[in-house]
């Protein structure tokens, strides 16, 4: 089967109706868990997914830009292709495109990802593990989400606690959950997203509080996440 735009991996999806905000269309932290689901089957498929955890080798996402033209609704027709996009120094990039039934292009994303041993969390070389004919070291993409810095005028706080439904199989927050925190604090103020550029600053745990600042730009929204001690999470819709 050959692929657009010389992605390398596809799966089908279809909208489901627990995946839809009040407006009807899928939630931005939906579409992220399609994205991760996808990237996993991928990296099982080359071996460089699941299995690393036996080398006591882990990925964590460290960057993630979507951008939703055309936002799905309940019952639509997913197909989702990924692919590897180069890499540089310590970041491997990979590229997620979402089409309609009609194979019409309704989104796409960019992740940057890093390779840490699980025990010690020390950042690895990603061509350690990565076939090069998916993602070349001498190659970067033109488009590398992009390092965000506090900004903007608070508007809003509040404090959550992180709850275990959060977390994923690293017993840390899932990227996604501090998608769907972002979904939370801007449904306050009637704002449901079809973009975000989102940092993942350090990890978090069950039972820990966090605290969620809004902050207004320009022409836009600034949401930042942190507990007494840490910077976790900066994001930009």
């Amino acid at each position: 089967m050959s692929f657009p735009e010389d992605f390398q991996f596809a799966k089908k999806f279809e909208v489901g109706s627990y995946q839809v905000h009040p407006h009807g269309a899928i939630r931005l932290s939906c579409l992220a868990d399609l994205l991760q689901e996808i990237a996993w089957r991928h990296a099982d498929s080359g071996d460089f997914g699941r299995n690393l955890l036996a080398n006591q080798q882990m990925w964590v996402l460290s960057r993630l830009e979507i951008n939703m033209i055309e936002p799905p609704k309940w019952g639509d027709q997913l197909q989702i292709f990924t692919g590897g996009r180069g890499a540089e120094k310590l970041f491997a990039f990979r590229e997620f495109l979402v089409w309609d039934k009609n194979q019409r292009p309704i989104a796409r994303a960019m992740s940057s990802w890093l390779l840490l041993n699980s025990e010690t969390k020390r950042i690895q070389r990603p061509e350690s593990v990565l076939p090069a004919e998916l993602f070349d070291p001498n190659s970067k993409p033109a488009w590398i989400p992009q390092k965000l810095e506090l900004a903007g005028e608070k508007v809003k706080e509040e404090t959550i606690r992180v709850q275990n439904s959060d977390l994923d199989l690293y017993q840390h927050v899932n990227n996604t959950s501090y998608i769907r925190w972002v979904e939370n604090i801007l449904a306050g103020i009637s704002l449901f997203p079809k973009q975000i550029k989102i940092n993942y600053l350090s990890e978090c745990h069950a039972g820990d509080q966090m605290t969620l600042s809004l902050g207004k730009l320009e022409d836009g929204f600034f949401i930042s996440g942190a507990t007494t001690e840490k910077a976790v999470f900066l994001a930009e819709v």
